[in-house]
Parts: structure tokens; C-alpha cells; sequence
């Protein structure tokens, strides 16, 4: 004889002893008259603690004896005495003066800063450029430079009189994306 499963009826699925579900215990009565008793005591116990006070324990004085020759008792509150001064060279440098050379401002240029953002060949790409950095809130020139390989569109901003302003402004344009300023001493 065949079988063929899509032709097979299903069998009915035998069920095997199963238990019926305990109905839950309650927990006996000498258990609940345990813990009933434990927080009775407990209760009890902290009545007693507030109410009532422990007898007092009586001991005997007791007897100090202090030698005679006892060191003099110091005031806890005094302070110790005032360290001796050791040091020599305050004498030495009392009359003494200090000569210091400071050199004058010439580390400082004389001449202003500019910040070149891009040279194009095409003055339309230079004025786009010129937009990108007015969005920042910042001023750029356009200048048209002749050079030795043919005419160059400058965006350059500024003067600057520090550097330190220049940087600034730099650092605004790289959070903007433009990332290829370069900083140097002002062209006329």
C-alpha cells in the first residue's frame, strides 16, 4: 500500500494524560501566625526602645594619678609658635633692581594682511565665488590681474591689520566649506 501525504487525511492528534492545572495553595496557617509573631516582636521591640530607657551601669570612679612633673597644659586654641627664618637671600635682594630689556615692536609688520580665496580664468567664477563668501557675512573683492599666462580674477578679502583677524575669517570660510584661502601681505 501507497501513502501519499497530499493525499493522506489528517490525523487527529492524540492527546497523552495531561494534569488539570492545581489550584494554588494558600499558604498554611502555622506560617502566617510565624511571621505575625516576628513583627509583633518587632513592633514590640521598638516601642520598648523609644519608651523606655536601659537602667544605668554604676562603675566605680576611677582614680587618675598624675605624676608631679607634668609638662605646663597648652591651650588647644593657641597657635604654634612662629617658625625661625632661615632664608638669607632676602637681605641680599632687598636694595637689588632688575633690569629688563624689552624689545620694541618690531616683530609686528608694518604692512596690512589680505586673504586670496581664488584665482579663475573666468570672471564669472570669480564672482560666484565672491557670493559663496558675502552668504558668509564677509566682503570679497574681485581684481583683474594681468600675469605673465594671461588674465587672472582674483577673490581676495580684506586688509587686514592682524593676522589674527585674517585667521578668524578664515576659519569662518572652512566651517562654510571653502577651504583654500591662503593669507598674506596686502597687494595694492
Amino acid at each position: 500500500m501507497r501513502s501519499d501525504y497530499a493525499n493522506s487525511k489528517p490525523r487527529r492528534q492524540q492527546r497523552g494524560n495531561l494534569k488539570k492545572p492545581q489550584p494554588p495553595k494558600r499558604p498554611p496557617l502555622l506560617l502566617f501566625l510565624v511571621v505575625l509573631v516576628v513583627v509583633a516582636g518587632f513592633g514590640y521591640f521598638l516601642w520598648t526602645l523609644k519608651n523606655g530607657s536601659p537602667a544605668p551601669v554604676t562603675q566605680e570612679p576611677v582614680k587618675v594619678v598624675i605624676p608631679e612633673k607634668t609638662a605646663p597644659k597648652k591651650d588647644p586654641n593657641a597657635l604654634p609658635p612662629k617658625p625661625k627664618e632661615e632664608w638669607t637671600y632676602q637681605q641680599e635682594l632687598e636694595n637689588k633692581q632688575v633690569e629688563v630689556d624689552l624689545p620694541e615692536k618690531s616683530n609686528q609688520p608694518t604692512r596690512p594682511y589680505q586673504m586670496q580665496c581664488g584665482s579663475f580664468r573666468k570672471e564669472s567664477q570669480a564672482q560666484e565665488m565672491k557670493a559663496v563668501i558675502a552668504f558668509q557675512g564677509l566682503e570679497a573683492q574681485v581684481r583683474k590681474v594681468d600675469g605673465s599666462s594671461g588674465v587672472w580674477y582674483k577673490v581676495v578679502l580684506g586688509p587686514y591689520q592682524s593676522k589674527r583677524k585674517a585667521e578668524t575669517d578664515r576659519h569662518e570660510l572652512q566651517r562654510a566649506g571653502l577651504n583654500g584661502c591662503m593669507i598674506w601681505f596686502w597687494e595694492s
